[in-house]
């Protein structure tokens, strides 16, 4: 049942991203959807699931930008496993622990990006701490909108599969 989720959140990932860059690109280059899809994906699931999932998202955002193929695979697949992990060990239910994840989650990947990108590359171009902040807030404010609404979906549809289930008992 993981699997179609996690297809859907990537694809509306990709869908968002295409739509995103054609009308406004400035604001596509603060927000990484695919973080966002990686770590909400990474908190309801395990360390393998957050880690798998993490190289796809890193790998297909690699594809769809400019820039040095394979920096966002290495840099969501270790953000996948470290927010799965964290996810295990401690319990992220209210709306300031995801944003909370979710922001430092952003500046995690910025961080190994930018650490890949000293060793790998002649001449990388940093970002402005102000960027980096900037980012992780959008990106924050971004997956905590997302976490609210698919909760209140969740609960949507069990209080109705729950009224469907009283309507065919017959005591």
């Amino acid at each position: 049942m993981q699997s179609p989720k996690l297809l859907v959140s990537l694809l509306a990932a990709v869908l968002v991203h295409f739509v995103a860059m054609r009308l406004f690109p400035a604001v596509a280059g603060v927000v990484d959807l695919f973080l966002v899809a990686v770590v909400l994906n990474a908190l309801e699931g395990g360390s393998l699931s957050g880690l798998t999932f993490g190289f796809v998202a890193g790998l297909v955002h690699d594809g769809l930008t400019s820039g040095p193929f394979g920096l966002f695979g290495f840099a969501d697949t270790v953000v996948g496993y470290v927010v799965a992990r964290l996810a295990q060990r401690l319990v992220i239910q209210r709306a300031t622990g995801i944003l909370a994840v979710v922001s430092f989650a952003a500046v995690l990947e910025t961080v190994i990006v930018v650490g890949l990108a000293l060793l790998l590359l002649p001449n990388p171009e940093l970002p402005s701490p102000l960027w980096v902040a900037l980012r992780a807030g959008a990106c924050g404010l971004l997956g905590l909108i997302l976490h609210l609404a698919s909760g209140r979906i969740r609960r949507g549809l069990e209080a109705r599969r729950r009224g469907r289930m009283n309507r065919l008992r017959i005591f």
